[in-house]
């Protein structure tokens, strides 16, 4: 039964996702896209910690400038420092396994098939917890931006 909840919430998470890239800049993009993961290209987020730094690669938009759909990768065992966004954002845990939280919450594991709904403007921790790197999906209606909480 397990499966079969993270199945149809990863299907319900999936059809958001599409319809948000259909949103995304549709009068920029002339035909249906197709990429395999070899062709993705991981660059520097600035986001770090003394385990390593988060890599992100556009699946479309500029996770800079505004709406997007952005794979990011996450070292084995890193902790993200207590951080807001402007906005909220949607996420799927294609590998490893994450865990997003926020303060006073338990972890919840979140193992390759889950996904999170992080509000913006509010205080949380995002992890990989597992001995492998974690690949996640985020889409978000807005700019990224990593704010330290105070």
């Amino acid at each position: 039964m397990k499966t079969i909840s993270t199945a149809v919430s990863a299907m319900a998470l999936g059809i958001m996702l599409l319809a948000g890239t259909a949103a995304a800049d549709a009068n920029s993009v002339n035909t249906s896209e197709s990429r395999p993961a070899s062709t993705f290209v991981f660059g520097p987020t600035g986001v770090k910690t003394q385990i390593g730094e988060l890599k992100a690669s556009p699946a479309y938009g500029d996770l800079s400038k505004g709406q997007h759909g952005t794979f990011i990768k996450m070292p084995a065992h890193f902790v993200s420092d207590l951080h807001t966004h402007t906005e909220d954002y949607f996420a799927v845990v294609i590998s490893g396994v994450g865990v997003n939280t926020q303060p006073g919450k338990a972890d919840v594991q979140l193992p390759a098939g889950s996904y999170w709904l992080q509000k913006g403007n509010e205080k949380h921790v995002t992890k990989c917890v597992s001995d492998s790197d974690c690949l996640f999906f985020i889409f978000q209606p807005g700019k990224f931006d990593y704010v330290l909480a105070k």
